[in-house]
């Protein structure tokens, strides 16, 4: 079948589907092998939940003409979310980036939902499948969309954008994350900065964030629309707990914890501003977000206080967390910090860092995760897993105390929180 007829179908069943637990009546379900699974076995179990068509790879799990066979089912799916991608004359803004670009998406779409029908990424849908999936949900009513790109080796950035094709463009900042797949930081700014390259070869927009070095480097001869909190008018900032600042002269006041989610909040206006949004309306979007998903969220419980930003973790973003937390003038902080994930043969370094900016602070700390426990050397107390400090019983007697939690998402630091009084 070719993309065209697929498109077709499509059209009369705009829903489609790769999990046989979550699916959608009337939808077309596509049977994505891994190495570990052949989907084609879930043919028939789509078609009795309700699926009116379903995409599969070999022909022996054909019964009738509501079995499509094809090559690839996945490079199907990405090619007919092109095809959909080209029908549509919106703007789409791709959005990537070390730290930060699930909540600046969120933000970004809290401001232009104030004003147009938006769409956004739905969670982290943002891999070679997840994109995809977010393309073909886009609909004819949609004014403007935001689709989040991740990455974990050279060349991801670049196969997404060729899917989703957007016409702007915003890195939110470069730093060592996922360096496991990329073997340098040079790595991930190659590959970060594909977005770049793309939107350049397309007269597509780059908007820069212009107190970054890296990204004014590699955006030198592209088109670019920079900002920063100067150009945005934005003064008097204040980060105890919760961000607020004078934007033209008009105070607003966030529900957003952490001096490093200010980039995120000064993206999400100057898109707002090029977009059109009355300041109103970009204050009314900023001042409604509430954060969730483990991401820079503050859960008042009936004796502590918890920061929790547990969803994910670098040394840039955890440096942060770290510094900002230190900086709020409170007594009885402690901090719970897991380890980062995925960072290659810099691990041990960049963990080690961590310890020894910890005791420059002199905040109480308990460490969980190998690879901080392999660094073991100081008076703090470490832990090879959640599950290993939660059978302590150390936080059941908390009382009165700011707690930051912070943490790749592996370690599932988020378990703690009911352990808290």
């Amino acid at each position: 079948m070719i993309i065209e007829q697929l498109y077709q179908l499509y059209i009369k069943h705009p829903k489609i589907s790769t999990d046989t637990r979550k699916l959608s009546e009337n939808c077309i379900f596509f049977a994505l092998s891994g190495p570990n699974f052949n989907a084609n076995e879930f043919a028939d179990t789509a078609i009795e939940k309700g699926a009116s068509y379903v995409i599969i790879s070999d022909e022996n799990y054909k019964k009738d003409e509501r079995y499509i066979v094809v090559d690839n089912t996945l490079l199907y799916l990405q090619q007919l979310a092109n095809y959909h991608r080209k029908q549509l004359s919106i703007p789409i803004i791709g959005i990537t980036g070390s730290n930060g670009k699930t909540t600046t998406k969120e933000l970004m779409y809290a401001v232009l939902s104030q004003h147009y029908k938006a769409y956004a990424t739905k969670g982290n849908l943002n891999n070679h499948i997840g994109v995809p999936l977010s393309i073909l949900e886009i609909n004819k009513e949609h004014e403007i969309a935001i689709i989040e790109m991740g990455a974990n080796k050279p060349g991801d950035i670049k196969e997404l954008c060729e899917i989703a094709e957007p016409n702007f463009g915003i890195i939110t900042n470069i730093g060592i994350a996922h360096i496991e797949g990329f073997g340098s930081l040079e790595g991930v700014i190659a590959t970060k900065t594909e977005l770049y390259k793309f939107l350049n070869e397309n007269d597509g927009l780059i908007f820069l964030n212009d107190t970054l070095p890296h990204l004014k480097e590699k955006s030198m001869d592209y088109k670019t629309k920079r900002y920063n909190s100067d150009i945005l008018n934005i003064s008097e900032i204040s980060t105890s707990p919760f961000i607020s600042f004078n934007y033209k002269e008009e105070k607003v006041n966030t529900k957003l914890y952490g001096g490093y989610n200010l980039d995120n909040i000064l993206t999400a206006i100057a898109i707002g501003e090029y977009f059109k949004v009355p300041q109103e309306k970009i204050i009314q979007g900023l001042e409604n977000y509430v954060s969730e998903n483990n991401r820079s969220q503050i859960i008042k419980t009936k004796e502590n206080t918890i920061y929790l930003d547990a969803y994910n973790a670098n040394p840039s973003s955890m440096e942060a967390a770290i510094k900002n937390f230190a900086g709020i003038e409170t007594k009885n902080k402690l901090m719970i910090l897991g380890d980062m994930l995925e960072l290659g043969n810099v691990s041990k370094q960049e963990h080690q860092k961590i310890i020894s900016l910890i005791k420059e602070l002199n905040i109480p700390t308990y460490f969980v995760g190998n690879q901080f426990k392999s660094c073991e050397n100081s008076k703090h107390k470490f832990f090879n897993s959640t599950q290993e400090l939660r059978e302590e019983k150390m936080l059941s007697d908390l009382d009165g105390f700011h707690i930051l939690i912070k943490g790749s998402r592996g370690i599932k630091l988020e378990d703690l929180v009911e352990d808290i009084p």
